[in-house]
Order: C-alpha cells, then structure tokens, then sequence
C-alpha cells in the first residue's frame, strides 16, 4: 500500500512540476522558440532586463502585491477578531458571505467591480486593482487567522484583564502575538494571490496600468516568445523564497510561543 502511494505522490507531482520545468528549460534555449532545444543561452534573461516596460510592470505588480496583501492583511486579521467575538448564529452568517468572494467565479468578480466603478465614475487604473485585490484578500486572512482564534485559551485573555490590562495593551501583549502565526500566512496567501491574479484584474486595470499576468497574457497572444518563460522563471523561483521563507518564520514564531 505504501509502495502505490509513492507512485501516486510521484505522479502527482510530475503533473503539476512538469510543465513548469518545461517551461524553465526553454527559458535557456538559443533557437527562439519551444520547437527544439538547440544551445544554451542566457539571451532571454538580458533581453527581458534590458526592457525597461517589462520591468516596470515587474516592480509594480510586487508593489501591488505587497499593498494589498499589508492593508487585507490588517482588514483580515480584526475582521476575524469580530467575527470571533459574535454570537455563533451570526457569526456563520457573516462566515458565509466571507466565504462568498472564495468560491464565487473570478470572472464575475472582476466584472462586478467593473461595473461598481464604471457607475460611480471611478477612474481605472493601479487603484482600482489595488482595491479589488483588496477585498478578494480580505476573506483569505480571515480563514487564516480565525481557526488560530478559536485554538487560542480564551483564560490568557481573561489573566491579562484581571491583571490590569487596557483592551489595547491584552491585544498587543497577548492576542496578536498568539496570532502571528495565522497573521503571517495570512499575508504570504494573500501576497500569492494578488501576485497571480489575472481575471479580476483583467477587468479592472483600465488603459494606464498593468500587471505581470496581464501583461504576459496580452504578449502571449502576439505569439510565443521565450522571453515569456524567462520572466515566469524569476517570478516562479521567487515564489520558491517566498515559500521558504514563510515556513522559518512561521516555525519560528511557534517556537517562541511554545516557550
């Protein structure tokens, strides 16, 4: 039994890795297409560098990311603090429409904030996608740090009050270092998703401003171009460091806590 679960993990993991290292692999290729590896080369690389658009788009799409993800991530993390704190009919309730912005299609997101922004004259552009990548980050922070809440001994709230403690000082000295854990996966979650995301904002970029999906969409379609692959590289390596470092921290913030 064990010996098939092997396999089944093996396969599992060539059909998701597989085309990525395809991907990678031609990102090196001289020839200038994905029909055949003719030589090595790092051409791709020093072209997508050397242009200067793509690499704007490159540091504010990051920009973006690391905007939405903070400002979901504080929304996120008191936004389960007061869900925590209603009564559990209401709390399922509001749980419910969190959930609403996970499940629902992201076409119809996007074309919902298109048209709220459309009818209230808001102008497209960087702020209208920061705002959108907003609100789909928000619930994702949510469902990170509210099962940390409900782990959390509600007795460490209730010593802190005894001893004196203001709500403010108990929050700061006790409650979010408990969910710092849940805050910080949280953050990276929403970092991924406002990095990856293409369908909501395919809607609601507008004509001044891109993103890196959107952008290797929109060349993608002019044909294949390896500089596409190069560029899916660094992101995807990045992506890598990301994840590595969001398993120290968080192992080490359990550590601390444990002790």
């Amino acid at each position: 039994m064990k010996k098939f679960e092997k396999i089944y993990l093996a396969l599992v993991f060539i059909i998701l890795y597989a085309p990525i290292a395809y991907l990678i692999f031609y990102s090196f290729n001289a020839g200038g297409d994905m029909n055949g590896f003719t030589k090595p080369t790092l051409e791709h690389y020093q072209t997508m560098f050397g242009d200067s658009r793509l690499m704007l788009i490159l540091v504010e799409t990051f920009l973006l990311a690391f905007l939405s993800s903070l400002l979901a991530t504080v929304i996120g993390t008191f936004g389960a603090i007061y869900l925590h704190q209603t009564k559990l009919k209401t709390q399922n309730r509001l749980l419910s429409l969190n959930n609403i912005l996970l499940v629902a299609p992201d076409v119809m997101i996007g074309a919902a904030f298109l048209i709220l922004f459309t009818q209230i004259g808001f102008k497209l552009g960087m702020t209208s996608v920061l705002f959108s990548h907003i609100a789909f980050s928000i619930p994702i922070v949510v469902l990170m740090v509210l099962p940390r809440l409900k782990e959390m001994n509600q007795d460490m709230v209730h010593a802190a009050y005894d001893l004196g403690a203001t709500p403010y000082q108990m929050l700061k000295e006790v409650m979010l270092p408990y969910l710092t854990p849940g805050i910080i996966a949280g953050y990276f979650m929403a970092f991924t998703y406002s990095l990856d995301d293409f369908a909501v904002t395919f809607f609601v970029t507008g004509n001044g401003f891109s993103t890196l999906s959107v952008e290797i969409y929109s060349r993608a379609r002019q044909g294949i171009s390896l500089e596409i692959n190069a560029i899916s590289t660094l992101v995807f390596f990045f992506s890598i460091l990301l994840v590595i470092g969001y398993y120290f921290i968080s192992r080490e913030k359990e550590e601390k806590i444990d002790a």
